[in-house]
């Protein structure tokens, strides 16, 4: 009886060996991001990245935790900014940071084809390393005007086992976050972030990078608190 006891203890995979959270960033860089709105963006994102509290969440002891950025704007634009990478270590963080720091924006201004975003990320999930979760970030600033509806998008694609947040940038839409709460999010523990205005945009995606690393909360509002903005 011992012998086997060792052996099963010398066999069993070390705790939080495995990927716990495979996270891709949807960035909306349609014509409503101007020039102004996109460094606040960038700067939001890669300062979030960079933040001593985000980077503590990433490289908890619960395991590994793989990730992609890509930007979005019209019907068949998609601009992989990160392609999936483990960040193991603090430069393979470092480097993801960088890539959404030298991305310029889009010269052509486009429309916002969000259901044709959401089947992108749904195809780069397919590419996603083998890990527990699977949620996909979506940030934007508008309802989808161009291409596939998002209602249409979820009804012929199979998102089983993926979970879609958005953060919904209020700066020109007032009901944004009610059409992120009914119509975009989806899966298990989704939810919605706001962001009031472009200005609110790097505190409400340190906010939101957080809650989705540390993963869901049972009973957590699926829309945002606005007594906490």
């Amino acid at each position: 009886m011992f012998r086997l006891v060792l052996l099963l203890l010398c066999c069993a995979a070390p705790a939080g060996a495995g990927c716990r959270l495979a996270l891709a960033l949807a960035v909306d860089v349609s014509r409503s991001i101007d020039a102004q709105d996109y460094v606040i963006q960038t700067d939001g994102l890669a300062g979030a990245l960079a933040n001593k509290e985000v980077r503590t969440a990433i490289f908890g002891p619960e395991g590994k935790v793989a990730l992609a950025i890509y930007y979005w704007s019209g019907k068949g634009y998609q601009d992989l900014v990160q392609p999936w990478v483990i960040l193991d270590s603090p430069e393979a963080l470092d480097a993801a940071i960088w890539a959404v720091r030298r991305t310029p924006r889009p010269e052509a201004p486009l429309a916002t084809a969000l259901g044709d975003a959401l089947s992108y990320g749904l195809d780069l999930m397919g590419d996603a390393p083998d890990c527990e979760r699977r949620v996909i970030d979506v940030a934007g600033d508008g309802q989808n005007n161009e291409g596939i509806s998002v209602a249409r998008t979820y009804e012929r694609e199979d998102f089983t086992g993926i979970t879609v947040n958005g953060l919904a940038v209020g700066e020109h839409e007032a009901d944004i976050v009610d059409y992120y709460a009914d119509e975009v999010i989806r899966g298990p523990g989704a939810f919605v972030e706001l962001a009031p205005r472009q200005a609110d945009y790097p505190a409400a995606i340190q906010r939101k990078l957080l809650r989705e690393l540390r993963g869901p909360m049972i009973g957590a509002l699926r829309r945002p608190d606005p007594a906490r903005l």
